[in-house]
């Protein structure tokens, strides 16, 4: 068995696109529009690995999804937590669970898809302003 890819389903498309490819990282490498079933999907992949995540965009959802805790959440590792927590945040995005070991965060996307964000390797030096943060909401 291998695991091909998770899917996502998203409110506005150019907005998780900017979220997962410009500020994620992630590549597009695949789309389907599906005229009659009146959706598109889009995969993507990070540079390593062959997992894919799954975007599925309905063109006539007009209402948020509901969010059930019982996805869990999508995980990726980066080079430098840190780095990549501070990129995010002067994008707008907001760290719900700061790196505060060096190690784990947790942010949600534009949909409200819980993402951990790992650091490759090991944990890196504590710092601030991150060990002093404290989390927001749910993640």
């Amino acid at each position: 068995m291998r695991f091909l890819h998770t899917m996502v389903r998203v409110l506005d498309l150019d907005k998780a696109l900017h979220f997962y490819c410009r500020l994620m990282g992630l590549k597009e490498v695949g789309r389907k529009e599906n005229e009659k079933g009146r959706f598109t999907l889009i995969f993507l992949r990070a540079d390593e690995g062959d997992c894919e995540l799954e975007l599925t965009y309905n063109w006539d959802q007009k209402e948020n999804y509901l969010a059930g805790r019982n996805f869990g959440h999508l995980a990726f590792s980066v080079e430098h937590i840190y780095e990549f927590c501070r990129m995010l945040m002067e994008a707008g995005v907001e760290i719900l669970r700061p790196p505060r070991d060096g190690y784990m965060a947790f942010i949600r996307s534009p949909d409200g898809i819980s993402i951990e964000l790992l650091q490759k390797g090991e944990a890196l030096p504590l710092m601030e302003p991150w060990k002093s943060m404290e989390s927001k909401g749910q993640w």
